[in-house]
């Protein structure tokens, strides 16, 4: 019996059997619980791990915008193309969008209302920093594309502007 093959008792882990991936898969876990973070992949040495929270609302799809044929004709075609070919600013980092400062607050931006360059449009939280995001270009918010209290990844369209 001390030569039995791993294999053979790979069901149940004994307290203290764990090996390192184990546990580094285990602290990865709760860094996506703490900053709540939807995907995360790490790559070391001799270990390669891509976690993804598969909860309802992770997979969400966004439906497929109507063809035209559901259209009124000329109306609401004309607005959408035209929002397509505007600028986004986008989320500089990977954390969570904050709308305004505290929950109490109001919001920074509303759509329709003017930024300039250096107005703060929101807050991400990054690792329990809050970091102020600025429009850096100056115009009018078209929409804004992200919930309140969700988590962004790098790069990702927060608001469409109009630019002056």
């Amino acid at each position: 019996m001390a030569d039995e093959k791993p294999g053979k008792s790979q069901g149940a882990a004994t307290p203290g059997s764990e090996g390192p991936a184990l546990e580094t898969i285990r602290k990865l876990v709760a860094l996506m619980e703490e900053h709540g973070l939807v995907e995360v992949e790490v790559e070391q040495e001799n270990l390669a791990v891509r976690l993804r929270k598969g909860g309802a609302e992770a997979m969400v799809v966004p439906a497929a915008p109507a063809g035209p044929t559901a259209l009124a004709p000329g109306r609401a075609a004309a607005p959408a193309a035209e929002a397509a070919k505007l600028p986004t600013i986008n989320s500089p980092m990977v954390g969570t969008f904050y709308a305004s400062s505290s929950p109490e607050a109001e919001a920074y931006v509303k759509v329709g209302d003017h930024v300039t360059d250096e107005s703060t449009v929101c807050v991400i939280e990054a690792m329990k920093v809050f970091n102020e995001i600025r429009s850096e270009m100056s115009g009018m918010i078209e929409k804004i594309l992200v919930k309140n209290a969700t988590a962004v990844e790098f790069g990702q369209p927060l608001f469409v502007i109009r630019p002056d």
